[in-house]
Protein backbone atom coordinates (compact mmCIF):
# COMPACT_ATOMS: atom_id res chain seq x y z
CA UNK A 1 0.00 0.00 0.00
CA UNK A 2 2.76 2.53 0.75
CA UNK A 3 4.56 1.54 -2.40
CA UNK A 4 1.80 2.46 -4.18
CA UNK A 5 1.30 5.67 -2.25
CA UNK A 6 4.75 7.00 -3.16
CA UNK A 7 4.28 6.62 -6.84
CA UNK A 8 1.39 8.12 -6.66
CA UNK A 9 3.14 11.38 -5.35
CA UNK A 10 5.85 11.16 -7.22
CA UNK A 11 3.48 11.44 -10.32
CA UNK A 12 2.22 14.75 -8.69
CA UNK A 13 5.17 15.68 -7.96
CA UNK A 14 5.83 15.41 -11.69
CA UNK A 15 2.99 16.86 -13.06
CA UNK A 16 3.19 19.45 -10.83
CA UNK A 17 6.50 20.14 -11.91
CA UNK A 18 5.47 20.26 -15.77
CA UNK A 19 2.72 22.54 -15.54
CA UNK A 20 5.31 25.41 -13.80
CA UNK A 21 7.09 24.57 -16.54
CA UNK A 22 4.65 25.02 -19.21
CA UNK A 23 3.80 28.50 -17.36
CA UNK A 24 7.11 29.59 -17.42
CA UNK A 25 7.35 29.36 -21.43
CA UNK A 26 3.89 31.04 -21.71
CA UNK A 27 4.95 33.54 -19.74
CA UNK A 28 8.59 34.21 -21.30
CA UNK A 29 6.70 33.81 -24.96
CA UNK A 30 3.90 36.57 -24.14
CA UNK A 31 6.59 38.83 -22.91
CA UNK A 32 8.63 38.72 -26.71
CA UNK A 33 5.72 39.08 -28.31
CA UNK A 34 5.00 42.43 -26.34
CA UNK A 35 8.65 43.60 -27.02
CA UNK A 36 8.08 42.61 -30.80
CA UNK A 37 4.87 44.67 -31.01
CA UNK A 38 7.06 47.80 -29.67
CA UNK A 39 10.10 47.17 -31.90
CA UNK A 40 10.81 46.21 -35.25
CA UNK A 41 8.43 43.26 -36.71
CA UNK A 42 9.88 39.62 -36.34
CA UNK A 43 7.34 38.63 -39.21
CA UNK A 44 7.14 39.01 -42.95
CA UNK A 45 6.26 43.00 -43.71
CA UNK A 46 4.54 44.55 -46.65
CA UNK A 47 5.99 47.71 -48.08
CA UNK A 48 2.82 49.96 -48.59
CA UNK A 49 2.69 53.27 -49.69
CA UNK A 50 3.43 56.62 -47.36
CA UNK A 51 0.23 58.28 -45.94
CA UNK A 52 -1.33 60.72 -47.99
CA UNK A 53 -2.12 60.45 -51.93
CA UNK A 54 -4.51 58.08 -53.49
CA UNK A 55 -1.78 55.15 -53.97
CA UNK A 56 -2.29 55.26 -49.99
CA UNK A 57 -5.56 55.39 -50.02
CA UNK A 58 -6.13 52.25 -51.95
CA UNK A 59 -3.41 50.26 -50.91
CA UNK A 60 -1.94 49.02 -53.73
CA UNK A 61 1.45 48.41 -52.28
CA UNK A 62 4.43 46.63 -54.80
CA UNK A 63 4.06 43.70 -52.48
CA UNK A 64 5.61 41.35 -49.36
CA UNK A 65 9.57 41.65 -48.23
CA UNK A 66 9.86 38.62 -47.01
CA UNK A 67 11.85 37.98 -43.71
CA UNK A 68 12.57 35.18 -41.38
CA UNK A 69 9.37 33.43 -40.44
CA UNK A 70 8.69 32.24 -36.91
CA UNK A 71 5.49 30.91 -35.40
CA UNK A 72 3.85 33.98 -34.56
CA UNK A 73 4.10 35.61 -38.72
CA UNK A 74 1.12 36.36 -40.56
CA UNK A 75 2.04 35.33 -44.63
CA UNK A 76 1.19 38.54 -46.85
CA UNK A 77 0.15 37.31 -50.19
CA UNK A 78 1.80 38.62 -52.97
CA UNK A 79 -0.03 42.21 -55.07
CA UNK A 80 -0.71 40.33 -58.63
CA UNK A 81 0.77 42.67 -61.17
CA UNK A 82 -0.69 43.49 -64.46
CA UNK A 83 1.47 44.00 -67.68
CA UNK A 84 0.80 46.52 -69.62
CA UNK A 85 3.01 46.90 -73.06
CA UNK A 86 3.24 49.83 -75.55
CA UNK A 87 5.58 50.79 -78.37
CA UNK A 88 6.23 54.31 -78.72
CA UNK A 89 8.08 56.14 -81.70
CA UNK A 90 8.11 59.40 -83.61
CA UNK A 91 5.95 62.15 -82.01
CA UNK A 92 4.37 59.78 -79.62
CA UNK A 93 5.79 60.55 -76.13
CA UNK A 94 2.96 62.88 -74.96
CA UNK A 95 0.33 60.50 -76.30
CA UNK A 96 2.11 57.88 -74.78
CA UNK A 97 2.36 59.48 -71.36
CA UNK A 98 -1.47 60.69 -70.91
CA UNK A 99 -2.73 56.68 -72.16
CA UNK A 100 -0.25 55.50 -69.24
CA UNK A 101 -1.50 58.21 -67.06
CA UNK A 102 -5.27 57.12 -67.55
CA UNK A 103 -4.43 53.55 -66.75
CA UNK A 104 -2.82 54.90 -63.15
CA UNK A 105 -5.62 56.80 -62.40
CA UNK A 106 -8.22 54.24 -63.16
CA UNK A 107 -6.63 51.28 -61.83
CA UNK A 108 -6.69 49.07 -58.41
CA UNK A 109 -3.83 46.47 -58.53
CA UNK A 110 -0.07 47.46 -59.35
CA UNK A 111 1.08 47.85 -62.85
CA UNK A 112 4.30 47.01 -64.58
CA UNK A 113 5.02 49.56 -67.83
CA UNK A 114 6.85 47.72 -70.70
CA UNK A 115 7.35 51.10 -72.97
CA UNK A 116 9.15 49.71 -76.40
CA UNK A 117 10.59 53.16 -77.78
CA UNK A 118 13.16 54.49 -80.07
CA UNK A 119 16.71 55.58 -78.09
CA UNK A 120 16.32 59.19 -78.23
CA UNK A 121 12.93 58.86 -76.34
CA UNK A 122 13.95 56.93 -73.67
CA UNK A 123 15.13 59.81 -71.56
CA UNK A 124 11.96 62.02 -71.78
CA UNK A 125 10.19 58.71 -70.87
CA UNK A 126 12.43 58.24 -68.02
CA UNK A 127 12.19 61.53 -66.32
CA UNK A 128 8.72 61.91 -67.04
CA UNK A 129 7.77 58.12 -65.30
CA UNK A 130 10.17 59.28 -62.39
CA UNK A 131 8.29 62.02 -61.69
CA UNK A 132 5.64 60.02 -60.69
CA UNK A 133 7.22 57.75 -58.40
CA UNK A 134 5.63 59.19 -55.48
CA UNK A 135 2.31 56.76 -56.82
CA UNK A 136 4.29 53.80 -55.69
CA UNK A 137 1.76 51.85 -57.74
CA UNK A 138 3.69 50.89 -60.95
CA UNK A 139 6.94 49.96 -62.26
CA UNK A 140 8.39 50.45 -65.53
CA UNK A 141 11.02 49.07 -68.06
CA UNK A 142 12.40 50.79 -71.27
CA UNK A 143 13.53 48.43 -74.10
CA UNK A 144 14.93 49.84 -77.38
CA UNK A 145 12.89 48.50 -80.67
CA UNK A 146 14.42 45.53 -82.03
CA UNK A 147 13.63 43.14 -84.56
CA UNK A 148 15.19 39.60 -85.63
CA UNK A 149 18.45 40.84 -87.02
CA UNK A 150 18.57 39.24 -90.58
CA UNK A 151 14.87 40.51 -91.37
CA UNK A 152 14.98 43.92 -89.42
CA UNK A 153 14.90 46.55 -92.18
CA UNK A 154 11.36 44.65 -93.55
CA UNK A 155 9.93 44.49 -90.45
CA UNK A 156 10.69 48.37 -89.66
CA UNK A 157 8.93 49.80 -92.78
CA UNK A 158 5.47 47.48 -92.03
CA UNK A 159 2.70 49.57 -92.41
CA UNK A 160 4.18 52.57 -89.68
CA UNK A 161 7.63 52.86 -87.72
CA UNK A 162 7.98 50.19 -85.08
CA UNK A 163 4.26 48.90 -85.30
CA UNK A 164 5.20 45.25 -85.65
CA UNK A 165 7.16 45.42 -82.90
CA UNK A 166 3.99 44.08 -81.07
CA UNK A 167 4.55 40.78 -82.64
CA UNK A 168 7.49 40.14 -81.10
CA UNK A 169 6.46 40.75 -77.26
CA UNK A 170 5.98 36.87 -76.85
CA UNK A 171 9.34 35.90 -78.08
CA UNK A 172 10.96 38.94 -76.22
CA UNK A 173 9.50 39.31 -72.41
CA UNK A 174 9.69 35.81 -71.94
CA UNK A 175 9.16 35.84 -68.30
CA UNK A 176 5.85 37.64 -68.84
CA UNK A 177 2.79 35.00 -68.77
CA UNK A 178 0.17 37.66 -69.70
CA UNK A 179 -0.01 40.69 -71.37
CA UNK A 180 -1.91 43.91 -72.34
CA UNK A 181 -0.54 45.66 -75.51
CA UNK A 182 -2.15 49.03 -76.37
CA UNK A 183 -1.43 51.30 -78.94
CA UNK A 184 -0.42 55.14 -78.29
CA UNK A 185 -3.36 56.62 -78.91
CA UNK A 186 -5.50 54.58 -75.92
CA UNK A 187 -7.28 56.21 -73.01
CA UNK A 188 -8.75 53.76 -70.20
CA UNK A 189 -11.97 55.30 -68.91
CA UNK A 190 -12.61 51.96 -66.17
CA UNK A 191 -9.78 50.43 -64.82
CA UNK A 192 -7.19 48.48 -66.10
CA UNK A 193 -8.34 44.80 -64.21
CA UNK A 194 -11.41 44.73 -65.80
CA UNK A 195 -10.10 43.85 -69.15
CA UNK A 196 -7.65 41.94 -67.30
CA UNK A 197 -9.96 39.96 -65.63
CA UNK A 198 -11.33 38.71 -69.09
CA UNK A 199 -7.93 36.22 -69.39
CA UNK A 200 -10.11 34.18 -66.76
CA UNK A 201 -12.73 34.31 -69.40
CA UNK A 202 -11.10 32.17 -71.43
CA UNK A 203 -11.10 28.34 -72.43
CA UNK A 204 -8.75 26.04 -73.43
CA UNK A 205 -7.93 27.09 -76.31
CA UNK A 206 -7.92 30.62 -76.30
CA UNK A 207 -4.86 32.48 -76.38
CA UNK A 208 -5.81 36.15 -77.01
CA UNK A 209 -8.29 38.45 -77.22
CA UNK A 210 -9.41 41.33 -79.45
CA UNK A 211 -12.45 43.70 -80.51
CA UNK A 212 -14.06 43.49 -83.91
CA UNK A 213 -12.50 46.15 -86.90
CA UNK A 214 -15.84 47.07 -87.52
CA UNK A 215 -19.46 46.27 -86.48
CA UNK A 216 -21.13 47.48 -89.54
CA UNK A 217 -20.01 45.32 -92.54
CA UNK A 218 -21.74 47.85 -95.00
CA UNK A 219 -18.40 50.17 -93.92
CA UNK A 220 -16.56 47.36 -92.99
CA UNK A 221 -12.71 47.67 -94.24
CA UNK A 222 -11.41 43.52 -94.16
CA UNK A 223 -15.25 42.56 -96.04
CA UNK A 224 -15.41 45.42 -98.82
CA UNK A 225 -10.76 45.50 -99.73
CA UNK A 226 -8.64 43.22 -98.30
CA UNK A 227 -6.93 40.87 -100.59
CA UNK A 228 -6.30 38.06 -97.72
CA UNK A 229 -7.87 36.11 -95.24
CA UNK A 230 -9.26 38.06 -92.25
CA UNK A 231 -11.12 36.96 -89.04
CA UNK A 232 -14.75 36.54 -89.02
CA UNK A 233 -17.08 38.81 -90.76
CA UNK A 234 -14.89 41.81 -90.20
CA UNK A 235 -11.64 41.05 -88.81
CA UNK A 236 -10.30 42.33 -85.97
CA UNK A 237 -8.43 45.29 -84.55
CA UNK A 238 -5.11 45.11 -82.70
CA UNK A 239 -5.02 48.29 -81.17
CA UNK A 240 -5.94 46.64 -77.49
CA UNK A 241 -5.18 42.91 -77.80
CA UNK A 242 -4.44 40.61 -74.55
CA UNK A 243 -2.35 37.33 -74.88
CA UNK A 244 -1.95 34.81 -72.83
CA UNK A 245 1.64 35.23 -74.20
CA UNK A 246 2.31 31.21 -72.28
CA UNK A 247 0.14 29.79 -74.35
CA UNK A 248 0.93 31.54 -77.57
CA UNK A 249 4.56 30.68 -76.82
CA UNK A 250 3.53 27.21 -76.79
CA UNK A 251 0.91 26.98 -79.58
CA UNK A 252 1.48 25.07 -82.94
CA UNK A 253 -0.26 27.71 -85.80
CA UNK A 254 -2.50 25.83 -88.89
CA UNK A 255 -1.86 28.09 -91.59
CA UNK A 256 -1.80 28.06 -95.49
CA UNK A 257 1.96 27.85 -96.05
CA UNK A 258 2.49 24.31 -94.87
CA UNK A 259 0.75 21.31 -93.63
CA UNK A 260 2.98 21.58 -90.48
CA UNK A 261 1.86 23.52 -87.63
CA UNK A 262 4.53 26.27 -86.76
CA UNK A 263 4.83 28.13 -83.85
CA UNK A 264 4.57 32.11 -82.90
CA UNK A 265 8.32 32.72 -83.50
CA UNK A 266 8.56 30.29 -87.12
CA UNK A 267 5.46 31.72 -88.61
CA UNK A 268 6.22 35.13 -88.56
CA UNK A 269 8.48 35.68 -91.56
CA UNK A 270 6.67 33.18 -93.74
CA UNK A 271 3.32 35.19 -93.23
CA UNK A 272 5.04 37.93 -94.23
CA UNK A 273 6.97 36.75 -97.41
CA UNK A 274 3.68 35.23 -98.30
CA UNK A 275 1.65 38.45 -97.93
CA UNK A 276 3.38 41.32 -98.21
CA UNK A 277 2.31 42.72 -101.22
CA UNK A 278 -2.02 41.69 -100.04
CA UNK A 279 -1.74 43.71 -96.73
CA UNK A 280 -2.33 47.12 -96.14
CA UNK A 281 -2.51 47.14 -92.53
CA UNK A 282 1.29 45.65 -91.69
CA UNK A 283 0.72 43.58 -88.25
CA UNK A 284 -2.63 43.61 -87.87
CA UNK A 285 -3.30 42.07 -91.60
CA UNK A 286 -0.99 39.16 -90.50
CA UNK A 287 -2.78 39.15 -87.06
CA UNK A 288 -5.83 38.38 -88.55
CA UNK A 289 -4.35 35.83 -91.13
CA UNK A 290 -3.48 33.92 -88.18
CA UNK A 291 -6.89 34.18 -86.64
CA UNK A 292 -8.22 33.23 -89.76
CA UNK A 293 -6.70 29.80 -89.64
CA UNK A 294 -7.10 29.30 -85.78
CA UNK A 295 -10.24 31.22 -84.97
CA UNK A 296 -10.89 28.77 -82.15
CA UNK A 297 -7.86 30.65 -79.98
CA UNK A 298 -9.49 33.99 -80.11
CA UNK A 299 -11.59 35.79 -77.45
CA UNK A 300 -13.43 38.88 -79.09
CA UNK A 301 -14.28 41.21 -76.41
CA UNK A 302 -16.94 43.60 -77.24
CA UNK A 303 -16.19 47.05 -79.04
CA UNK A 304 -16.45 48.92 -75.74
CA UNK A 305 -13.37 47.88 -75.03
CA UNK A 306 -11.55 49.34 -78.05
CA UNK A 307 -14.18 52.13 -79.47
CA UNK A 308 -12.72 54.27 -82.75
CA UNK A 309 -14.05 57.07 -84.88
CA UNK A 310 -15.38 54.52 -86.76
CA UNK A 311 -18.22 53.67 -84.16
CA UNK A 312 -19.70 57.10 -84.60
CA UNK A 313 -18.73 58.97 -87.35
CA UNK A 314 -21.49 57.63 -89.82
CA UNK A 315 -23.77 57.25 -87.15
CA UNK A 316 -23.35 55.36 -83.87
CA UNK A 317 -23.08 51.71 -84.46
CA UNK A 318 -21.58 50.09 -81.00
CA UNK A 319 -24.34 48.98 -79.23
CA UNK A 320 -22.84 48.13 -75.98
CA UNK A 321 -21.10 51.41 -75.84
CA UNK A 322 -24.46 52.80 -76.12
CA UNK A 323 -25.68 51.08 -73.26
CA UNK A 324 -22.98 51.11 -70.85
CA UNK A 325 -20.85 53.77 -72.05
CA UNK A 326 -17.27 53.58 -73.80
CA UNK A 327 -14.38 51.39 -71.79
CA UNK A 328 -11.45 52.17 -73.81
CA UNK A 329 -11.28 55.01 -75.97
CA UNK A 330 -8.56 54.47 -79.22
CA UNK A 331 -8.31 58.18 -81.52
CA UNK A 332 -6.75 56.16 -84.11
CA UNK A 333 -6.75 58.19 -87.48
CA UNK A 334 -5.07 61.19 -84.96
CA UNK A 335 -8.53 62.59 -83.63
CA UNK A 336 -6.82 63.70 -80.43
CA UNK A 337 -4.75 66.44 -82.50
CA UNK A 338 -6.97 67.68 -84.75
CA UNK A 339 -10.24 69.08 -85.03
CA UNK A 340 -12.66 66.20 -87.06
CA UNK A 341 -13.73 64.54 -84.21
CA UNK A 342 -14.04 67.47 -81.47
CA UNK A 343 -15.52 64.74 -78.80
CA UNK A 344 -12.73 62.26 -78.74
CA UNK A 345 -9.97 65.20 -78.59
CA UNK A 346 -12.49 66.64 -75.71
CA UNK A 347 -11.53 63.40 -73.87
CA UNK A 348 -7.82 63.68 -74.74
CA UNK A 349 -7.38 66.75 -73.16
CA UNK A 350 -9.38 66.48 -70.06
CA UNK A 351 -7.01 63.90 -69.16
CA UNK A 352 -4.14 65.06 -70.21
CA UNK A 353 -4.25 67.94 -68.52
CA UNK A 354 -5.39 66.20 -65.44
CA UNK A 355 -2.88 65.51 -62.37
CA UNK A 356 -3.23 62.46 -59.83
CA UNK A 357 -4.72 64.36 -57.14
CA UNK A 358 -8.00 63.07 -56.06
CA UNK A 359 -10.11 66.31 -56.20
CA UNK A 360 -8.24 67.15 -59.88
CA UNK A 361 -9.71 63.58 -60.98
CA UNK A 362 -12.97 64.25 -59.43
CA UNK A 363 -13.40 68.06 -60.69
CA UNK A 364 -12.75 66.78 -64.74
CA UNK A 365 -16.16 65.50 -65.26
CA UNK A 366 -18.35 68.63 -65.21
CA UNK A 367 -15.56 70.69 -67.39
CA UNK A 368 -15.41 67.80 -69.90
CA UNK A 369 -19.43 67.30 -70.43
CA UNK A 370 -19.60 70.65 -71.22
CA UNK A 371 -17.27 70.52 -73.95
CA UNK A 372 -18.41 67.32 -75.15
CA UNK A 373 -21.82 69.68 -75.41
CA UNK A 374 -20.06 72.18 -78.04
CA UNK A 375 -19.36 69.01 -80.11
CA UNK A 376 -22.85 67.97 -81.01
CA UNK A 377 -23.02 69.03 -84.85
CA UNK A 378 -20.48 66.38 -85.45
CA UNK A 379 -22.09 62.26 -85.16
CA UNK A 380 -19.65 61.31 -82.84
CA UNK A 381 -21.06 64.64 -80.72
CA UNK A 382 -24.55 63.76 -81.09
CA UNK A 383 -24.41 60.70 -78.35
CA UNK A 384 -21.61 62.25 -76.60
CA UNK A 385 -22.89 60.74 -72.83
CA UNK A 386 -21.75 57.37 -74.10
CA UNK A 387 -17.99 59.01 -73.55
CA UNK A 388 -18.64 60.61 -70.22
CA UNK A 389 -20.95 57.26 -68.78
CA UNK A 390 -18.06 55.23 -67.68
CA UNK A 391 -16.09 57.80 -66.92
CA UNK A 392 -18.05 59.02 -64.48
CA UNK A 393 -18.86 55.64 -63.11
CA UNK A 394 -15.30 54.97 -62.77
CA UNK A 395 -14.46 58.34 -60.96
CA UNK A 396 -17.34 58.04 -58.43
CA UNK A 397 -16.02 54.05 -57.66
CA UNK A 398 -12.41 54.88 -56.93
CA UNK A 399 -13.00 58.69 -55.92
CA UNK A 400 -15.82 59.57 -54.07
CA UNK A 401 -16.09 56.50 -51.71
CA UNK A 402 -13.93 56.05 -48.60
CA UNK A 403 -10.67 54.75 -48.77
CA UNK A 404 -11.41 51.35 -46.70
CA UNK A 405 -13.95 50.92 -49.92
CA UNK A 406 -11.97 51.22 -52.51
Amino acid sequence: MRRYLRVVLLCLACGFCSLLYAFSQLAVSLEEGAADAGGKPQAAAASWPAAGGRGAERGAGPGADAGTPDRYSLKIQPVEKMHLAVVACGERLEETMTMLKSALIFSIKPLQFHIFAEDQLHDSFKARLDSWSFLQTFNYTLYPITFPSENAAEWKKLFKPCASQRLFLPLILKEVDSLLYVDTDILFLRPVDDIWSLLKKFNSTQIAAMAPEHEEPRIGWYNRFARHPYYGKTGVNSGVMLMNMTRMRRKYFKNDMTPVRLQWGEILMPLLKKYKLNITWGDQDLLNIMFFHNPESLFVFPCQWNYRPDHCIYGSNCQEAEEEGIFILHGNRGVYHDDKQPAFRAVYEALRNCSFEDDNVRSLLKPLELQLQKTVHTYCGKIYKIFIKQLTKSVRDLYDRPPKQR
